[in-house]
């Protein structure tokens, strides 16, 4: 399967779909209080890169950001890929472009925040197949319960 991933301003429409369908997946699966969802505007403010991963054809199947908290610190956020690409690495290809450009700006260690629920499941697979481990609350996230904290120091 072919995929280019790409820098891309998330106010566009497919990309607003993406996201759509992002949140659509989550919600069911923690209460909303515990949901620290970036709305496509907060996607595109300058802290904010998002990758957009297309298939052949141009259809974005897959996105993922990095929020630059400054002090050497950046944050993965909104990783999804639609449900037919899952399996395929798209998220691996997505996380190694974030990290890539994480080492550029000078940030040392990525955190990230996800669900700590069934069918959070392929996410905690992509990260930690991507070498992040499991860690502590990060950032302002309160301990709920409901999060799952990851960290990768980057060299």
């Amino acid at each position: 399967m072919a995929i280019a991933i790409a820098v891309e301003s998330p106010l566009q429409d497919e990309i607003r779909t993406l996201v759509a369908a992002l949140n659509d997946y989550l919600m069911p699966l923690s209460p909303r209080e515990f949901q620290f969802q970036l709305t496509v505007e907060q996607m595109a403010e300058p802290t904010v890169t998002v990758f957009v991963a297309r298939d052949a054809d141009g259809r974005p199947v897959g996105m993922g950001s990095l929020k630059d908290h400054g002090g050497g610190v950046g944050e993965v956020k909104r990783m999804f890929t639609l449900p037919e690409v899952r399996g395929k690495r798209v998220g691996a290809l997505i996380l190694a472009r974030i990290e890539e450009l994480a080492r550029e700006k000078g940030i040392k260690r990525l955190v990230l925040e996800t669900g700590e629920a069934p069918g959070f499941e392929p996410a905690w697979r992509v990260y930690e197949r991507g070498g992040y481990t499991v860690c502590g609350a990060v950032l302002d996230y309160p301990d709920s319960g409901w999060s799952r904290f990851y960290e990768k120091k980057l060299s």
